[in-house]
């Protein structure tokens, strides 16, 4: 028996190691690694296939700073690093000279630059009056017709966390996650007047993630099996700071082509795709909130759903059967937040060894959903009804109403996945209370029955009036 149980948490570990190794032991660095080229953002392409301009811009950056105040958040208290870089004026420039589109001057480092001229200039007049060989003079300083100013104006931390985890006979599994968010906003200056010519802002979220699994359990009296594995990814703010400016660098392209602030060579490409996706992208955005979900109204007025599930009885007897259930629903007002269902169906709940009972049963519920107008909307429902139920055929001779019908109210909370305009998908939990103890025929304690359902279902949404 004990080399049963020894082969049984062995394979349980074998389990836990290669569900996480894959992610935590298969890419663990066994060596110091070469330096390489740097990586760029995942927009960097898009930064690099804009359409050529007629003339490059010269434009000068002083200074793109943090302007956020932040500092980075530790476990262990108060941190003196900064939560995103002090470099973001570098990569500002790389930006820049990427893009096609303007002709970036250094001013970051402007005393240097001037400091390296008078040298320049103190060594010539000194060969010149020492030699009398006439030297030239340096050629002017480029000036920038365009001025870029702006900087890193927010991060938040935390504006999404969550996780999971399940735990059973020691072994377990659990994971977290946490969402931060840098935004970047850009603005063009016109040096010969001042004026502000277009301001744009982006932002980028920051993923960090942690998955924990392991084992912990006494495999004889005596000996413990412990083990563990896991894995977390932080994504670099650095990398998310970069592409926020390339975002912003992008945007500013657009902005300035369709505002006429500069020209294309080719007159043409004002009607390219690549900008037509802008024009797009940017409606789209103004739907959208600072999670990234878009607003907009997704469902027609009327609805027509089919579920099925799993019915639990939880009554006076011990034990239960999962069975089938299904259910038919009619929905109104579904384009608000608050709508009412009629619903109708049928299934089975009993206990192991001792009964098994049909049931029929309506009702009408009122039902609120948290985020209408995104694709994702958990949502909450509750309503009142009645259930007809039969030990023996669904409708036998004498049906006798008053001893097999029970009257009932439900609570049900579930998330529904929109798949188009027309088309849900829906994942639920339902808790059902009758208001009487007769459906086991069994009247024990001081609760009434119960049964509990987890279901799945489709819902399709229409209009009658205006199909």
């Amino acid at each position: 028996m004990i080399r049963y149980h020894l082969k049984y948490y062995l394979i349980n570990l074998a389990i836990v190691l290669l569900a996480g190794g894959c992610a935590s032991v298969f890419h663990q660095p066994m060596k110091p690694s070469k330096a390489r080229l740097g990586e760029y953002s995942g927009f960097h392409k898009e930064l690099t296939i804009l359409p050529a301009p007629a003339e490059k811009i010269v434009v000068a950056v002083y200074k793109f700073r943090d302007q956020t105040g932040q500092y980075k958040a530790t476990e262990s208290g108060a941190s003196w690093s900064t939560a995103v870089t002090q470099g973001a004026t570098s990569v500002l420039l790389e930006s820049l000279e990427e893009c096609g589109w303007f002709v970036p001057i250094e001013r970051e480092g402007l005393s240097n630059l001037l400091n390296e001229r008078r040298i320049i200039r103190s060594s010539r007049e000194q060969y010149q009056a020492e030699t009398g060989e006439k030297q030239s003079m340096l050629p002017p300083l480029l000036f920038g017709g365009v001025m870029i100013e702006g900087g890193i104006i927010s991060y938040e931390t935390n504006i999404l966390t969550g996780g999971a985890g399940v735990r059973y006979f020691g072994t377990g599994v659990n994971g977290e996650y946490r969402e931060d968010k840098v935004t970047i906003y850009l603005r063009a200056v016109s040096t010969s007047n001042g004026r502000i010519l277009k301001t744009v802002h982006t932002s980028k979220t920051i993923l960090s993630q942690k998955l924990d699994i392991g084992v912990f359990r006494f495999v004889s009296l005596k000996k413990l099996l412990e083990a563990e594995t896991g894995y977390t990814f932080n994504e670099p703010s650095q990398i998310a700071v970069q592409e926020a400016i390339d975002k912003a660098v992008y945007a500013l392209v657009m902005e300035g082509i369709l505002d006429n602030l500069w020209t294309l060579k080719d007159s043409a490409d004002l009607n390219s795709q690549i900008i037509k996706d802008y024009v797009a992208e940017k409606q789209e955005n103004n739907q959208t909130d600072y999670l990234g979900f878009v607003s907009k109204q997704r469902r027609n007025t009327f609805s027509a759903g089919v579920t099925g599930g799993l019915l639990l009885y939880d009554g006076d007897y011990t034990g239960t059967k999962i069975l089938p259930g299904t259910t038919l629903s009619i929905g109104f007002k579904e384009k608000q937040p608050l709508s009412f269902h009629w619903n109708m169906g049928a299934g089975m709940a009993g206990a192991e060894d001792i009964f098994t009972s049909n049931a029929g049963f309506s009702d009408l519920s009122v039902q609120y959903r948290f985020f209408n107008r995104f694709s994702t909307t958990p949502f909450v429902r509750t309503g009142m009804g009645v259930m007809y139920y039969s030990r023996k055929h669904w409708f036998y001779e004498d049906p006798a109403f008053n001893k097999t019908m029970a009257p009932y109210w439900f609570a049900e909370a579930g998330y529904e996945f929109l798949t188009g305009k027309k088309l849900g998908i829906s994942v639920a939990g339902d808790y059902i209370q009758l208001l009487n103890d007769s459906f086991d025929e069994k009247q024990y304690g001081k609760y009434n029955d119960r049964i509990w359902s987890v279901k799945i279902g489709i819902n399709y949404y229409f209009n009658l009036f205006n199909p």
